[in-house]
């Protein structure tokens, strides 16, 4: 009897210790997985930091392509700067030749005041002479090369009163033309294409 009990006894402990190398190995096991799948994800958050960090291949820009890009900005501007210098000197030259040319022409208009007086006091009976119609052929000449430079007279007689155009400097019955329209010329006026030399002096209808 003590004996079956000892066998007994023996074959309860094999069987205890088969069961808890048996639960020992599974909780290796499982452990081992844990760490592995914990190693796992580790690794894939490094992966997912470092590619927040680094950008990408396609996004890194080169630094010869970004100075290129700059150097040609920069020159477009200033070519664009230059051509707006060139397009304002090339203007403002304009603008002090006709100027200039303006000035010089307008004195020119008392020459040709003198000569119209001067062809209007000629007698009728010398108009025909040789003296006058060369005198007449400048003043013709004359008032040739003005029209070619743009100057051209300001009508006036018969025009209703212009201050741009027109200096009254008297008033005048006309039973010819109403009141405001101007009746007398005494200087003729000129413009050079379209800024007035010489405004016209004029006696304006009551």
């Amino acid at each position: 009897m003590s004996n079956k009990k000892k066998q007994v006894s023996e074959q309860e402990k094999e069987v205890l210790e088969n069961i808890m190398e048996d639960l020992e190995k599974e909780a290796k096991e499982k452990e081992a997985a844990e760490n592995k799948e914990s190693a796992s994800e580790e690794v894939k958050e490094e992966a997912e930091k470092s590619e927040e960090k680094e950008p990408s291949k396609k996004e890194k820009k080169d630094p010869l392509k970004e100075k290129l890009d700059e150097l040609n900005d920069r020159l477009i501007r200033q070519v664009a700067e230059f051509d707006n210098f060139r397009k304002r000197t090339d203007r403002e030259k304009a603008q002090m030749f006709e100027q200039g040319q303006g000035s010089v022409l307008e004195k020119l208009l008392p020459i040709v005041d003198n000569f119209e007086r001067g062809l209007a006091a000629v007698p009728e009976d010398e108009k025909d002479g040789a003296f006058a119609d060369g005198m007449n052929k400048i003043y013709k000449q004359l008032i040739k090369q003005l029209e070619d430079l743009g100057v051209t007279p300001i009508e006036a007689v018969g025009k209703e009163f212009d201050p741009n155009l027109h200096n009254a400097v008297m008033q005048v019955e006309s039973e010819e033309y109403e009141s405001g329209i101007v009746a007398q010329e005494l200087q003729k006026g000129y413009k050079f294409h379209d800024t007035v030399l010489r405004h016209s002096m004029v006696g304006v209808s009551k």
